[in-house]
């Protein structure tokens, strides 16, 4: 296990050099989408470019353009927008409770970040700018200046290791018969 401290946008080099198990630290701007903003994105495009982002799945609490809490959001529910999302260039997406991993190799890694943490999370970012703001507060696309946020773990490499699919294999072979 390494720690790396990676500033964004990323490129493929700071990706390839990353394994399952490794530590995150993260600076520089990301992303935070949910359903919706994926939605809108698959339909229209994206309002910003995303090449060598992190996408953060994070529907983040704003009052006065101050973060109060930016937690990771279950990952899960935006599986289906995974392939279309690192076309556009995203080389890392954070959340929790895993993507499959597949769409990652050789090009991208998920990121967990852990659950419970957004009033940590939130004072690691600052608000940039926002976008999709039609979506609402927890919604819209907003773009954040990231201030080594984590720790973050490595789940699912670009080598095509899945920290996820291995434990899940791994309990599946100690149930009993």
């Amino acid at each position: 296990m390494t720690e790396h401290h990676l500033r964004s946008p990323l490129s493929d080099e700071d990706v390839k050099k990353l394994v399952a198990g490794d530590v995150v630290f993260l600076s520089g701007p990301i992303f935070t989408a949910r359903d919706k903003a994926h939605a809108l994105i698959r339909q229209a495009g994206s309002p910003v470019s995303l090449q060598g982002a992190a996408l953060y799945h994070c529907g983040p609490i704003i009052q006065n353009e101050r973060v109060l809490s930016a937690g990771p959001t279950t990952s899960g529910r935006m599986a289906r927008y995974t392939e279309e999302i690192l076309k556009l260039g995203v080389k890392a997406i954070i959340g929790k409770g895993g993507l499959p991993g597949e769409p990652f190799r050789n090009r991208a890694v998920y990121l967990a970040y852990p659950g419970g943490c957004g009033a940590a999370a939130a004072q690691q970012l600052s608000v940039l700018r926002v976008h999709l703001q039609e979506l609402g507060m927890a919604e819209s696309l907003w773009e954040f200046e990231a201030r080594e946020l984590g720790p973050m773990i490595v789940a699912v490499d670009a080598h095509g290791r899945d920290l996820y699919q291995e434990v899940r294999g791994s309990v599946q072979r100690q149930e009993p018969d």
